[in-house]
């Protein structure tokens, strides 16, 4: 991306953006202070149980923030209805806010004016790959030529992947790949009679896997895929995802033994993010909210993180994505704070 055209949407943060939002009557002013109102985009199912779990939070333990969920469609819709002004604060991912700021993906062709400003991590979607048993796959590079299910055409979780197996490292075993394109409902019937060598599974550590996956595994006899280097390297390399190694005794497959004692998984970062409109006030009460009654939403709903520090609520941030500032001063305020982000100005 140029660098007029960087400087041109670091612009747009603080006219059409905020323009909008004052028409929304989401306005706090220009000061970052005063409303104390987020009104947040959430795409459906886990994502929304989560927002849904922080409402409940704000709503029991703070007397000024006034938070309300709003049903946004997946996590780049909620990007583009940031950039519109429907609502001042959204849930979405690393990878499609990184997309969004280079102009890739869907972007490329239908680009986005403003990039919401990073809050804190909400919770990550772990992803692996598992593989029907008798197919003769044990590592990444078996599946070359093999029928590989990514998640439905539309998923997060299947963007990320496919952008982490195109990677140089992997980009010659995932081009063998046939890459199987069919609706998580129909998925497990379909690896069942054996239309399916592996898919990716995926959710969150401690909290469970999303419902095709469990179902998968608790029809068929499945194991793990091992990496090989080239596959952590894609996907160390990749800036849209994070990466980690998790127990499998901790994350369980219902009953399914897997073969392996560990997974190595590429991980869908998803964030609470704000618009420049949000108060400084309302983020830093909001940021206050979900680390000192962190135990009561992670009982409502597990999936949310779990904040052992303050410092914890920034594991996903990026350089390129700026702090919005209300969320800075909160990891100032509590000797949290990474002198290799930026704090967003308003400016």
């Amino acid at each position: 991306m140029s660098n007029d055209g960087m400087k041109r949407r670091e612009f747009l943060y603080g006219t059409a953006a905020m323009g909008a939002l004052g028409l929304a009557g989401c306005t706090s002013g220009g000061d970052g202070s005063g409303d104390m109102t987020l009104r947040v985009g959430t795409s459906a199912g886990g994502t929304k149980n989560v927002g849904l779990a922080v409402e409940q939070a704000a709503s029991n333990h703070s007397d000024s923030l006034d938070y309300a969920t709003i049903e946004s469609p997946g996590y780049i819709g909620t990007i583009r209805r940031m950039d519109q002004g429907q609502f001042n604060s959204g849930i979405t991912d690393n990878n499609s806010l990184l997309k969004a700021l280079e102009g890739r993906g869907t972007f490329s062709e239908q680009p986005v004016d403003s990039i919401p400003w990073y809050g804190f991590y909400a919770f990550p979607y772990s992803i692996y790959i598992i593989a029907r048993d008798g197919t003769n796959i044990e590592t990444f590079d078996d599946l070359a030529g093999k029928n590989v299910y990514p998640a439905e055409p539309g998923y997060s979780t299947r963007a990320t992947t496919l952008d982490v197996w195109s990677q140089p490292p992997t980009e010659d075993v995932f081009n063998e790949m046939s890459i199987v394109d069919l609706s998580v409902e129909d998925a497990p019937g379909a690896m069942e009679e054996g239309e399916i060598d592996a898919c990716i599974a995926y959710g969150t550590p401690g909290a469970g896997y999303t419902g095709w996956v469990t179902q998968i595994a608790s029809r068929i006899d499945v194991h793990y895929v091992e990496p090989t280097d080239a596959l952590k390297q894609s996907a160390e390399n990749y800036g849209g995802a994070g990466t980690s190694t998790i127990s499998y005794e901790n994350w369980t497959m219902g009953n399914a033994d897997i073969g392996t004692n560990e997974v190595f998984t590429w991980d869908l970062e998803v964030n609470y993010t704000f618009n420049p409109t949000a108060s400084d006030d309302a983020v830093y009460e909001l940021c206050r909210i979900v680390e000192e009654f962190n135990q009561s939403i992670n009982e409502t709903e597990p999936q949310f993180n779990n904040f052992q520090t303050t410092s914890d609520m920034l594991t996903s941030a990026r350089a390129q994505i700026p702090v919005h500032p209300g969320a800075a001063q909160y990891f100032k305020d509590n000797d949290a704070w990474n002198d290799d982000l930026e704090v967003a100005s308003r400016d």
